[in-house]
């Protein structure tokens, strides 16, 4: 309706807005993160190694823990992997940056795990969590499809609390703001160009007053 006014109003047919003080359509509020707790996370690791290294969900969490997001995490291959220095490199996505996380002691484990078992089945390299053949969004709903896989199995999500890939980043995002007291380390670690959605994942309100920087 709105185009079509907008259109009659353009060619003199009208001058009416019958929209400009229609009340605005109901949305429903954004629901809170899960605010995940140490804890949890390693509830979620614990089921995440059910059936491993044949299964990818221990390695798509490592992933998630390290600072990565679902199409990153569904792009990951066995090249960018480096245990030995404890990392795993990205080249970032449409909306981040390429870098390199740091993997902590169970990242290097399962993602080595990993590795070594898909290592079996041919030349490397080879995609850790995802198939190189599906489409980016294929892959993508694959990702998000496993987490929740993972979410579930662990008891955390359920129809009251709904735990998504995203609050992994915000776990991360304030564990890193708690050890480095630094907001740009949040953004650099996650491949952000934006301080303000690096403090929104921190839950950081990092503007007091006066005008945003």
């Amino acid at each position: 309706m709105t185009s079509l006014f907008l259109h009659a109003r353009a060619l003199g047919l009208t001058k009416a807005a019958p929209t400009v003080d229609s009340d605005p359509i109901a949305r429903s509020p954004r629901q809170p993160g899960a605010d995940l707790q140490p804890h949890e996370i390693a509830r979620l690791q614990f089921h995440s190694e059910r059936g491993m290294p044949a299964t990818r969900h221990a390695a798509l969490l490592a992933l998630f823990l390290a600072g990565f997001w679902s199409a990153e995490v569904g792009a990951a291959s066995s090249a960018d992997l480096d245990l030995t220095a404890g990392a795993v490199h990205t080249k970032g996505s449409t909306r981040t940056l390429a870098r390199t996380c740091p993997l902590d002691e169970w990242g290097v484990y399962v993602l080595g795990l990993r590795a070594t078992h898909l290592g079996r089945r041919g030349a490397a390299p080879y995609r850790l969590v995802a198939s190189a053949t599906s489409a980016p969004n294929v892959v993508q709903s694959s990702v998000g499809s496993g987490f929740g896989d993972i979410a579930r199995r662990s008891g955390l999500s359920t129809r009251a609390r709904k735990v998504e890939p995203r609050d992994i980043t915000r776990y991360v995002a304030r564990k890193i703001l708690n050890e480095t007291g630094q907001l740009s380390e949040v953004a650099r670690h996650l491949g952000l160009s934006s301080l303000d959605v690096a403090a929104g994942l921190a839950d950081l309100q990092w503007h007091t007053g006066g005008d945003a920087a």
